[in-house]
């Protein structure tokens, strides 16, 4: 089954790229709607069919997707933004926990000298 057959057997258009969770969607849906066990025993191998074609094209689509996150790696098949948008709150939150927390414990540092003088050579 080629990959336009199967996009038009889940209710896609032939030209789309829809993501996995879509697929898996559409074809939940299809079958329920065509499962065998809810038809009447005259059509019954009617529904079978199209079920096994409704199957068959779920494994299509996701083999497909399967060899697209294989070619390009999953960051690559699934590519939505700037990586360097998604890294600079992360960045920004290190940078700020560094700076806060050398900050407080250069004044901890200063007030357990302040309170409790030692001369001790080793220590600064």
């Amino acid at each position: 089954m080629k990959g336009d057959e199967a996009r038009e057997l889940l209710g896609f258009p032939p030209d789309s790229r829809p993501s996995i969770a879509q697929v898996k969607a559409a074809y939940k849906k299809k079958v329920w709607d065509s499962h065998p066990d809810r038809f009447p025993e005259h059509a019954k191998s009617h529904a079978e069919s199209k079920f096994k074609m409704m199957q068959e094209a779920y494994s299509c689509m996701m083999a497909a997707t399967h060899v697209r996150v294989v070619r390009k790696g999953v960051y690559g098949a699934h590519k939505r933004g700037s990586s360097t948008l998604i890294k600079a709150p992360f960045l920004l939150i290190i940078l700020g926990t560094l700076s806060l927390g050398g900050f407080n414990a250069h004044r901890a540092y200063q007030k357990q000298k302040e309170d409790f003088p030692v001369s001790n050579p080793f220590l600064p």
